[in-house]
């Protein structure tokens, strides 16, 4: 399965990267808004994992992108702010399939992109 993250902190998205390509998906490193509409310009991803909290760039113009161009994309989307804690993500982007918050181990985040990417793969 191949999985986009797109998180500006490259430990972290490098962290998340390690696991989930342990865990035996393909996983391609997105930095910036312009990086991640770029990449899915030109590729598709089951799952993009997309932090709500970028330095450079709009989260919620990533995830209207990826549900525009690739309307089977599902994102899983990682904050630190609990400004969604109510659910109203669901109701905003319709390709959210989940919302974590930025502490979830990252072997937990990887079982989460694994299940949402298998379900996502048509049959």
């Amino acid at each position: 399965m191949d999985v986009l993250i797109v998180e500006d902190e490259g430990p972290l998205a490098q962290l998340w990267a390690d696991h989930m390509s342990r865990a035996g998906a393909n996983v391609t490193l997105a930095y910036t808004q312009s990086d991640a509409e770029e990449i899915l310009r030109v590729c598709d991803f089951p799952v993009v994992v997309l932090n709500l909290r970028l330095s450079a760039g709009d989260a919620s113009a990533i995830a209207d992108y990826a549900s525009f161009r690739r309307p089977r994309t599902k994102v899983v989307f990682v904050t630190s702010s609990s400004f969604f804690s109510d659910g109203s993500i669901f109701h905003y982007m319709p390709n959210a399939c989940a919302m974590v918050p930025d502490t979830t181990p990252p072997a937990d985040l990887a079982a989460l992109v694994e299940y949402h990417g298998r379900e996502s793969v048509p049959a």
